[in-house]
């Protein structure tokens, strides 16, 4: 008999959580840890084990998101566009949504299954009746309503479409959002000079004035100490990038950083930007398995278009992606222009959302993804030979 059980500490969760085939770091406990002790202030996470008899075959991840408009608005030049914003989020949005999935970082992080011991379809009915579960939790313990309940980020070809009489049946209607920017390394690519060697003369000149524009940066990779170190100099220099976002739903926690390296070790790599010894920049990516995933990342908006510093992190992060010859870096999902001139190519995302009163149509709840999350219009580049 299927059931399901919900947990709101990974110290909590069974033993065979890490013994599932999970190819995903993002659902291992040591990942879960970090997040867990270093949550932004807004979210948090809960765990679902679904079970076989007494058998765990499935798990999700879902995360209670309380959305107040300090925290999704930052700086934006567009007055008209703010203000209309903050009518809509605080008429339709304002209060606790249920993200099935990780809100932190581009991607499908939310869901696993044993398709050998479950049919997708009642893995997919169990996880909605332990978020009808959670949500009345909520509503006990906070007095808050869940107002939406959202399936984030899965790939055009993911199986998990497959399933619409699930989703039509919970009322959840398929929204697609920016595409996840992905770095196939090549097979040819047995250096970075192999992959600078590979771009035509535009972009090879363009990769020659981003590294002489460097050269006075040293960059090296931080260790946990150095991590705990720099932790303040870290924290500002990602609110400089994140607070220029304009539409957010989250802050990190400012010892996200470091328990990230405490939890992962060596999986969790954090590269400084030093000049004149002061560190003006920092990039990050996890190792998971095949994929080396490029996660925050912060620097000094005076230095940065002088030192070309996003332009040399894209190209340091492709290069050590060749050089410890991984399958593919993923991207994520901004700044799609520039990270296709090194490139990375776009593929397309879709999500799940309703909103849990039926008088608010999903007409309405469209608006507010296209706001938070617009299709952007940009050009594709073409960088190689």
């Amino acid at each position: 008999m299927t059931h399901f059980k919900l947990y709101n500490s990974v110290a909590n969760l069974p033993n065979t959580w890490d013994a599932l085939p999970v190819n995903d770091i993002f659902l291992k406990t040591p990942f879960l840890k970090a997040l867990e002790d270093s949550s932004p202030s807004n979210i948090s996470t809960h765990f679902l084990g679904v079970f076989s008899s007494e058998t765990l075959v499935g798990i999700a991840i879902i995360q209670r998101v309380e959305m107040y408009l300090d925290d999704v608005f930052r700086k934006t030049s567009n007055q008209f566009f703010k203000r209309f914003g903050k009518i809509l989020i605080s008429k339709i949005v304002k209060g606790n949504a249920l993200i099935i999935g990780n809100l932190m970082h581009t991607g499908q992080h939310g869901l696993y299954f044993d398709s050998g011991q479950i049919s997708q379809e009642d893995f997919l009915n169990t996880v909605s009746e332990g978020t009808k579960e959670l949500s009345q939790i909520i509503k006990n313990q906070f007095n808050k309503k869940i107002r939406i309940i959202g399936f984030k980020d899965y790939f055009e070809d993911d199986k998990i479409h497959k399933s619409e009489a699930f989703f039509r049946s919970q009322n959840l209607y398929k929204a697609q959002v920016q595409p996840n920017m992905i770095f196939d390394v090549r097979h040819d690519w047995k250096s970075p000079e192999d992959y600078i060697a590979s771009f035509n003369k535009k972009y090879r000149r363009r990769y020659k004035t981003a590294r002489n524009k460097s050269t006075d940066i040293q960059c090296r990779e931080l260790y946990l100490e150095e991590v705990k170190m720099f932790s303040e100099k870290l924290y500002q220099l990602y609110e400089n990038v994140s607070d220029n976002a304009g539409v957010n739903s989250f802050k990190l926690h400012e010892k996200h950083f470091y328990n990230l390296k405490l939890q992962l070790h060596d999986r969790f790599k954090l590269y400084g930007y030093f000049l004149n010894d002061e560190l003006i920049g920092f990039y990050t990516f996890i190792l998971n398995n095949d994929k080396l995933e490029t996660y925050f990342l912060g620097y000094n908006q005076e230095l940065q278009h002088q030192h070309q510093m996003y332009l040399n992190m894209l190209f340091d992060m492709a290069s050590f992606g060749i050089q410890h010859k991984y399958k593919t870096v993923i991207f994520a999902r901004t700044a799609m222009e520039i990270k296709s001139s090194m490139g990375a190519k776009p593929h397309g995302m879709n999500i799940y959302l309703k909103h849990t009163n039926n008088v608010i149509a999903n007409t309405v709840l469209k608006l507010v993804v296209k706001y938070a999350n617009p299709i952007r219009d940009w050009e594709e580049r073409h960088p190689f030979k």
